[in-house]
């Protein structure tokens, strides 16, 4: 089984979704009255790619709220 995710408050409109290692993996961004997912991911360099990363497949999921269960279950499920 996957552990669950972690998601830290950045600001009032952005928390951040990190793995078990605390790898940041994107973030979730307020949009309106919905929460959506923004993947992220680095190059070999170490370089910001936005859009990409273990969970680009999963680029602009929609949440109706921050609940760490239902965010996990999606982003990680296959």
């Amino acid at each position: 089984m996957t552990p669950p995710l972690t998601l830290r408050p950045v600001n009032d409109g952005v928390c951040a979704v990190l793995d078990a290692q605390g790898l940041l993996l994107g973030n979730l961004k307020r949009i309106g009255s919905v929460w959506k997912f923004k993947a992220l991911g680095y190059t070999a360099s170490g370089a910001l790619v936005p859009g990409g990363g273990p969970l680009t497949a999963r680029h602009n999921a929609v949440f109706e709220r921050l609940d760490v269960a239902q965010v996990s279950a999606r982003l990680q499920a296959n």
